[in-house]
């Protein structure tokens, strides 16, 4: 039987996810590629062969995504898949009209092909668009799980961007385990808040391998999603947030919307900071959407460490890279603890911007007068110092949930703001998971 030949377009990430699940020993399929998109600096690597399997003993090529087309003709492709998060239901379209025009299907996979069964109890956290706090919500839960006794992983979305082989199956106990894995700032963003909170995480490549390796540890699993990708173990508890800054993006983002449609509880976030006007239009459109799911408000307040270092100061905002790039927000926790403060002057990194930092500018135009934490390569930390050592600025305020100082040396103080996560309401978000803990005898 002539196999039939796949692409398959992701970001490092959902994509090798899927093709573990549904095509690595499938000898009636032929994944000729994968392409890459949203993380710069992924393309041009192989799926390693040790991962790929039998079936592939040189691995899989990476390549950019604007190679489809010659993809597609050179390798007579039958199917492109898309197994990639928070764009546009246009821009998936865009995408699957450009396979269809090389005469190609294009391929969904859904959450029953693709969802992993845990032999533990699984909570999940997901969220309609990058930057609904998804990852302080999962530390929280984590955190209060713990307190109560019970042994807990969390497993976070993959973000294997360096040695792939390597990355297969990562488990970080300590910030000497994240030093030792050489990771990048963007997964040292979610990475180094869950250490700092107490929990035992995992990541990696082949999530079957990742989820044994949780179960061995832990009573019950944490899955702290990524983007607003659905998650890849099946949840026994499904938390969705949506952004009360964001009403308008319930449905404009895939997958996003169907992460909403299938949640078990909808977390409404920033209840702090918008109008409640807002947050009650907000409500009444997910009980439209959603009748009988409940709802929970939650806060996202900054704090910001040393207010005082920062009075009378020229000072620079870092903050969060992939909110502010495909999460499409214009700023973040660092904007947010020092906008208004008197006596502070906001310096625009853009003045000073390093070529690698102008060209995301570019890319993203709403970006405002932050400085977007990129950083996965060498090259893009140093244009991130050069950025920084050329601004005149003498305080940075770094709003990524990484220890910036750290990671990227600069010569002027670094001050942390951090957002937290805070119930708004009754009842309470642990209170909506009693139920489910006493369900599965955990209480």
């Amino acid at each position: 039987m002539k196999r039939r030949r796949l692409v398959i377009c992701g970001a490092g990430g959902r994509d090798f996810h899927n093709f573990n699940c549904l095509y690595r020993e499938n000898p009636n399929v032929r994944v000729v590629a994968f392409t890459a998109a949203q993380i710069p600096g992924i393309d041009n690597r192989r799926y390693p062969p040790e991962l790929a399997g039998a079936l592939y003993p040189e691995g899989i090529p990476i390549f950019a995504e604007s190679d489809l087309e010659a993809l597609c003709a050179q390798h007579r492709v039958s199917q492109v898949d898309f197994a990639y998060s928070d764009v546009t239901h246009a821009e998936v379209m865009h995408l699957g009209s450009r396979a269809l025009a090389c005469g190609a299907d294009f391929h969904l996979a859904g959450p029953g092909s693709t969802m992993l069964r845990a032999s533990v109890p699984v909570i999940a956290i997901s969220a309609v668009r990058t930057g609904c706090g998804k990852s302080q919500t999962a530390r929280h839960v984590s955190r209060a799980l713990g307190e109560l006794g019970l042994r807990v992983a969390v497993l976070r979305h993959p973000m294997p961007y360096g040695n792939l082989s390597a990355q297969r199956v990562q488990r970080f106990a300590s910030l000497s385990d994240i030093d030792a894995a050489d990771c990048t700032i963007e997964e040292r963003e979610e990475y180094e808040p869950h250490i700092a909170a107490g929990s035992l995480l995992f990541a990696g490549v082949d999530y079957a391998a990742v989820m044994a390796a949780a179960e061995q540890e832990a009573e019950l699993l944490v899955w702290d999603g990524g983007n607003n990708d659905l998650p890849f173990l099946r949840p026994d508890f499904h938390i969705v947030l949506v952004d009360a800054l964001r009403p308008d993006q319930l449905l404009s983002h895939h997958p996003g919307e169907a992460a909403l449609r299938a949640a078990d509880l909808l977390l409404i976030n920033k209840a702090d900071v918008a109008r409640p006007e807002q947050t009650g239009a907000l409500a009444d459109a997910l009980r439209e959407l959603r009748p009988g799911v409940p709802q929970v408000l939650a806060a996202s307040p900054v704090a910001l460490d040393h207010p005082e270092q920062v009075h009378g100061k020229r000072v620079l905002v870092v903050d969060d890279g992939p909110t502010l790039t495909h999460g499409g927000m214009s700023f973040g926790a660092g904007y947010q603890a020092v906008r208004g403060l008197p006596g502070v002057t906001l310096v625009d990194p853009r003045a000073s911007a390093a070529p690698e930092i102008e060209s995301v500018y570019r890319r993203y135009r709403h970006i405002g007068p932050v400085l977007p934490a990129v950083g996965y390569n060498p090259d893009q930390r140093q244009a991130l110092q050069r950025t920084i050592d050329d601004s005149a600025a003498e305080v940075v305020v770094a709003g990524t949930p990484v220890d910036f100082a750290r990671v990227v040396p600069v010569s002027i103080p670094v001050l942390r703001a951090r957002y937290s996560y805070a119930d708004a309401g009754t009842p309470t978000l642990m209170d909506h998971l009693e139920p489910f803990l006493r369900e599965h005898r955990l209480l």
